[in-house]
């Protein structure tokens, strides 16, 4: 990716054009793809330079086999679709034939979340290795991962247990590859399980005042522990139900049982949205800062759920502002800026308001998430 070429974009400008009302009419589509392709390629670079990472594993480089990287390869996948770019799904086969030749982590929630890509490039290049790897793992998680009560997939992470919790982080780093693969291989079991994880999600994170979710829940002392709104964790159900909808082809009862939790989440959203079209890390604390990737998947989800007629249309308004701030908060070289770091579950709510900011993969993947559906929206549409 070092030697690719780029159009000239002037940022600044760009910036300026996406002031005011969220209609993008002063935004061209080659402006927004060329915005994209410029995030895309800055993804592929990220690394630790100058910030101390607090995580002791390091999820900042994107050359490892975590959660980041797998957010972020996820986001190049749906780049590639977008745009048709064979360069990025080249990139996307070396970087999965490096880390497998170099031996994979321990599984887990976390490492789990780069099967979800190798999954979908099965589709484009057929691999027995590659189809019999991710097998294997999806059999881990059907018969050997941690259970919690009510046989919730239990957040393990490299390095801690979290014994009988449940993280909304779960169903976008684990549940969303066991959908897929139940789709690929038709295997109903894991299909069933996909749907049984998001319902006891739901059961316990889900807050019934305010249609948002809590960061986690556990059995032990049976609590949500600082019951934190956290703005990503809740990033990650907008985002990954529409995405978790469309792979399964819902119809019926669970996928109107998904639309009404989501839709009572987006409706708490659209009224916590800051003026300029972000979201505090913590959704209802204003003196919490405003964070970039959060705000990115909350514009992908909803934007995405609008387009497939699973959102209320009258929500489009506030997927726009929200693609507008991600478009005013990228610099000029990609980087997507106001990205917190990696999130442990908060004992307070103190811990997340010191979650410091630096650049990540998964806050660049989330931008070329909400940039693609920018590219698809109609011109002057409302």
């Amino acid at each position: 990716m070092k030697n690719m070429q780029l159009a000239p974009l002037c940022l600044a400008d760009l910036r300026e054009a996406v002031q005011g009302e969220p209609s993008l009419m002063h935004v061209s589509k080659q402006e927004l793809a060329l915005l994209l392709k410029k995030t895309a390629c800055r993804m592929t670079s990220i690394q630790a330079a100058g910030f101390q990472e607090v995580c002791p594993i390091g999820i900042i480089d994107f050359n490892k086999w975590e959660w980041p990287q797998g957010v972020g390869l996820y986001g190049l996948y749906n780049y590639y679709r977008a745009s048709g770019d064979g360069e990025y799904l080249a990139y996307l086969h070396g970087w999965y034939s490096k880390r497998i030749s170099e031996g994979l982590p321990e599984k887990n929630v976390n490492t789990m979340a780069p099967m979800l890509t190798l999954a979908h490039l099965l589709e484009h290049k057929p691999d027995p290795d590659s189809l019999s790897l991710c097998t294997e793992w999806a059999e881990w998680i059907i018969h050997e991962m941690p259970r919690t009560q009510d046989g919730g997939l239990q957040h393990i992470v490299s390095g801690e247990a979290n014994v009988q919790q449940l993280w909304d982080d779960t169903l976008y780093m684990t549940v969303l590859f066991l959908a897929k693969m139940g789709v690929l291989l038709k295997r109903q079991d894991y299909i069933d399980e996909a749907i049984h994880q998001y319902l006891v999600h739901i059961k316990y994170l889900f807050d019934t005042k305010t249609g948002l979710w809590f960061h986690g829940w556990t059995f032990d002392g049976r609590h949500n522990f600082a019951k934190a709104l956290w703005a990503r964790g809740n990033c990650w159900i907008t985002a990954g139900t529409m995405d978790f909808i469309e792979i399964l082809k819902l119809d019926g009862g669970v996928r109107r049982h998904l639309v009404d939790t989501v839709s009572a989440q987006v409706d708490s959203l659209s009224r916590l949205q800051h003026a300029d079209g972000m979201w505090h890390t913590l959704l209802d604390d204003p003196s919490s800062y405003l964070e970039c990737s959060a705000t990115a998947g909350f514009g992908y989800g909803i934007l995405k759920g609008v387009r497939l007629g699973l959102l209320d249309a009258k929500y489009s308004v506030v997927g726009k502002r929200a693609l507008q701030a991600v478009i005013r908060n990228i610099a000029e070289d990609g980087t997507v800026n106001q990205v917190s770091y990696g999130t442990g579950m908060g004992r307070d709510l103190e811990h997340y308001r010191r979650i410091p900011l630096c650049p990540m993969a998964y806050g660049q993947a989330l931008c070329v998430l909400v940039l693609c559906e920018g590219l698809l929206l109609e011109p002057g549409s409302s």
